[in-house]
């Protein structure tokens, strides 16, 4: 199993999807990892040689920002918005949607689930 940037790869999937594992690799970005190794995207990972794999490594280390970086990247990013009170700022801070959804119905991904209405008492 290939572990490249800290992640297992799966073993039976074509190199191009098994990249797509990595945080911050999506399709379009393995093809240019798999392109700039000189490897043929439709290969299983586990056809990998070792030299392969290496390639693909360095490839990442070179040229892309990927887990961890890119992850206290985002991070960092949010954490300064909200320090300096911007809106977008507010709204991460508030748990609710920041790029203009509705927030009367829906937004239950960030809202969290229902609370429920307190009764009044007869």
């Amino acid at each position: 199993m290939p572990r490249i940037a800290g992640v297992d790869l799966p073993r039976r999937k074509q190199i191009w999807v098994s990249l797509t594992y990595i945080y911050g690799v999506g399709k379009h970005t393995s093809m240019e990892i798999c392109r700039r190794a000189s490897i043929d995207e439709t290969r299983r990972a586990e056809d990998l040689s070792d030299q392969e794999v290496a390639r693909i490594r360095q490839v990442i280390n070179d040229g892309f920002r990927v887990e961890g970086d890119l992850r206290r990247d985002v991070s960092m990013n949010i954490k300064r918005l909200m320090d300096l009170g911007a809106y977008r700022g507010l709204r991460h801070r508030r748990g609710l949607p920041v790029r203009g959804q509705r927030t009367h119905t829906n937004a239950r991904t960030r809202k969290g689930p229902k609370r429920q209405a307190i009764k009044k008492k007869k």
